[in-house]
């Protein structure tokens, strides 16, 4: 499963996201700054347009809960079967149905990282999906820094990829 965010960088901008707090980029990311990047992520897909509602994370949990009822009324809700990555992206995708009234369950014999959930296609495509994506960029990201910060001021600094040898390997 995978959709394009489609969000413009005016609108991102308005939200406060911005090079200077992302990792990537030189900055170091502090958990209140991911608390805090998270929450703007989730107002931007609720669609928060005024102040108020962009200072109000419940607003937002409410505007995108009624959005999905809206839906559910001309949409009916399909299967889908999400494959996720590792352990921490199913966490965080389980946790944002969850947020938002939606079952998640799996079948019997299917691999740890698949979710399962019956949703109207419009709004995995349009809401859920975009903002799970975002929000798994952000958190990946942090948790990236933290590893990497850890390694090397506990274990040793040098984790840079290990040395290519030509030739073959030998069992």
């Amino acid at each position: 499963m995978s959709a394009a965010l489609g969000t413009g960088k005016a609108e991102m901008e308005r939200f406060g996201f911005d090079a200077v707090d992302d990792p990537a980029h030189g900055g170091k990311m502090k958990e209140e700054d991911l608390l805090d990047k998270l929450k703007k992520i989730e107002r931007l897909h609720a669609g928060a347009t005024t102040p108020g509602e962009m200072d109000a994370a419940a607003d937002a949990i409410r505007r995108i809960r009624k959005r999905l009822e809206e839906i559910e009324r001309t949409e009916p809700p399909i299967e889908y079967k999400f494959k996720l990555q590792d352990g921490w992206n199913k966490q965080l995708f389980i946790a944002l149905l969850r947020r938002y009234s939606i079952t998640p369950y799996r079948y019997s014999r299917q691999r740890r990282t698949t979710v399962m959930a019956r949703l109207p296609r419009s709004f995995v495509n349009e809401t859920l999906w975009p903002e799970y994506t975002e929000l798994s960029k952000t958190l990946r990201s942090y948790l990236s820094e933290v590893t990497n910060r850890v390694i090397s001021e506990a274990i040793h600094a040098g984790t840079a990829e290990a040395e290519e040898r030509a030739g073959e390997f030998l069992d």
